[in-house]
């Protein structure tokens, strides 16, 4: 198969780009995001139209935030759009006339990432994305594992804290509740709150109240020394590692892959990540370490994973 396109799906846009066989992206066109199922819909179908006017295309693979189901096809749930058993390989293939492959967001970043990024070289690799919540992917013995019903992997709601937090999802103490882009905003305004002599440089970024901290404050006051902010980044690594560090009692992977938001620091927030899970792997002064590796695809990663997965078929 030749020539694929992905569809990344995102709160504010949708992007489609034509994709070849080595993840290299030739051509993307992006449109708003459609507050409608319905448009949701209909602006995929024009943004595969548009992109593929100038290249002959063999399929389209379309990552959705939501659980999709065995097939491939129907998104049986999605948070952010109002998609319930919705049919979308069916109604796409039907305007557009290709072949549609419909597969979870984070799953297609973990796939893109495992073909063409951090995960070349390993055959056991599991992905998690730390964005506004936390996401994952698995890839043992060189294939995508989605469970019996398509939606494994859904790490950001495997409860770490009895009773902990509620999340969106309506449960209490997920781990994205501790380890994502929401939580290290609140950590930095409890912090801040606490200690405001401490975040002079982070309140000096936003409104100068803790309530006016945003996640790229965060970033730029850590950079710049800030206690507070490098405390809410440890805060952030420290459940992040410690989850890492379970998932490796059930997957035993020789990577882990750490994408999303929030990795895009760099060194800053994955080193005190290794350091969490060195700390908290049961059994670590005896057994093998697998690697926890920076994301090298960024924010195209979902769309050449799914890109690809429409070529798998």
């Amino acid at each position: 198969m030749g020539l694929t396109i992905g569809v990344d799906i995102g709160g504010t846009k949708i992007a489609a780009g034509v994709v070849d066989e080595e993840g290299t992206i030739l051509e993307t066109y992006k449109v708003p995001t459609p507050p409608t199922a319905d448009g949701v819909t209909e602006a995929i179908c024009a943004a595969v139209s548009e992109v593929s006017s100038n290249h002959t295309i063999d399929a389209v693979g379309i990552g959705a935030a939501g659980y999709v189901d065995d097939k491939r096809a129907t998104v049986l749930f999605a948070p952010n759009i109002n998609w319930r058993h919705e049919p979308l390989k069916d109604k796409v293939e039907q305007r557009i006339g290709l072949p549609v492959v419909v597969e979870n967001d984070a799953n297609c970043a973990a796939w893109g990432e495992y073909r063409f990024g951090a995960g070349q070289g390993h055959e056991d690799v599991i992905c998690i994305t730390l964005g506004t919540g936390l996401g994952g992917g698995i890839i043992i013995g060189n294939k995508l594992r989605r469970g019996r019903f398509g939606v494994a992997a859904e790490f950001g709601h495997i409860r770490v804290v009895p009773d902990g937090l509620l999340c969106g999802c309506g449960s209490q103490g997920c781990w994205e509740q501790y380890a994502s882009g929401r939580a290290l905003v609140r950590y930095a305004k409890q912090r801040a709150n606490a200690t405001p002599e401490n975040a002079a440089v982070l309140l000096g970024l936003g409104d100068g109240t803790p309530e006016g901290i945003e996640g790229k404050h965060i970033s730029e006051a850590a950079r710049a020394g800030d206690l507070v902010a490098i405390d809410s980044f440890r805060e952030l690594a420290r459940w992040a590692g410690a989850g890492l560090a379970d998932l490796a009692s059930l997957f035993d992977p020789s990577a882990f892959i750490v994408g999303g938001g929030v990795s895009d620091e760099g060194d800053l927030v994955l080193d005190p990540i290794r350091k969490s899970f060195k700390r908290w792997l049961i059994g670590g002064a005896w057994r093998p370490h697998a690697q926890v590796l920076a994301a090298q695809l960024g924010g195209k990663a979902g769309m050449v994973g799914a890109a690809d997965l429409a070529r798998q078929g």
